[in-house]
């Protein structure tokens, strides 16, 4: 329950505002910070056709190319 049961339509229309602003400030700070979504894929074909290898990049790998080309050694 998100709105308590003896909220006036003041508080209701308070609480709904607030979350939705903190929701909408989640959103744009999830969008805002790197990810591998969809380079995982080119990042490995890369190193498939540089180092000849076939690897696998984890998701918690530096999203940074030139950090995580330097740690494709540990990358299975």
């Amino acid at each position: 329950m998100l709105v308590p049961d003896d909220a006036d339509e003041d508080e209701a229309a308070a609480i709904v505002a607030a979350l939705s602003t903190y929701l909408r400030e989640q959103a744009a700070e999830s969008e805002d910070a790197p990810t591998w979504a969809g380079k995982r894929w080119q990042f490995a074909g890369r190193v498939t056709a540089l180092q000849q290898r076939d690897v696998r990049v984890p998701t918690e790998a530096p999203t940074d190319a030139w950090t995580a080309s330097g740690r494709t050694d540990r990358m299975p």
